[in-house]
């Protein structure tokens, strides 16, 4: 196995995240490795498109407020410290992508639900960051068990 020396683990802060943490965890403390995390909060107009007339911006600051703060818990209960949490607005392959290559990881952890079907066709963050990633992509399955 490589040599890693940062680590990059997304989590979407759903009950999941905990096992991708886990995941990334094991591997840093075999490589003596810096373990960063990362949530990505997509803007409501991604969602929503520009076609309706209304301002998405105090909803969006409550959003970013309260994954700020969910953020902080979830790291402090791993042992995470403030330097190595980032939370970012934008697209969460992209901005995963970006905050790797600002790093310098050699290492991205994330979820994947293993979607089929119509799912698989449209994408997922994990397969976005897999295709782009500079880096080795760790795909920690996650979600109910079929």
């Amino acid at each position: 196995m490589s040599e890693y020396t940062k680590i990059l683990v997304a989590i979407d802060l759903s009950e999941d995240s905990s096992r991708v943490v886990e995941r990334g965890h094991a591997i840093a403390s075999k490589n003596n490795a810096d373990l960063h995390l990362i949530h990505v909060i997509e803007p409501l107009s991604f969602a929503y498109g520009g076609d309706i007339p209304m301002d998405f911006s105090g909803i969006q600051d409550e959003i970013h407020q309260q994954a700020t703060q969910q953020l902080e818990r979830f790291a402090a209960s791993n042992g995470i410290d403030a330097q190595h949490q980032h939370i970012i607005l934008g697209r969460p392959e992209v901005e995963i992508h970006a905050t790797a290559e600002e790093l310098g990881s050699d290492l991205i952890v994330v979820g994947s639900h293993g979607r089929h079907g119509l799912a698989l066709l449209m994408g997922s963050t994990a397969n976005g960051v897999l295709h782009g990633a500079s880096c080795d992509v760790l795909a920690v399955r996650v979600g109910k068990k079929e």
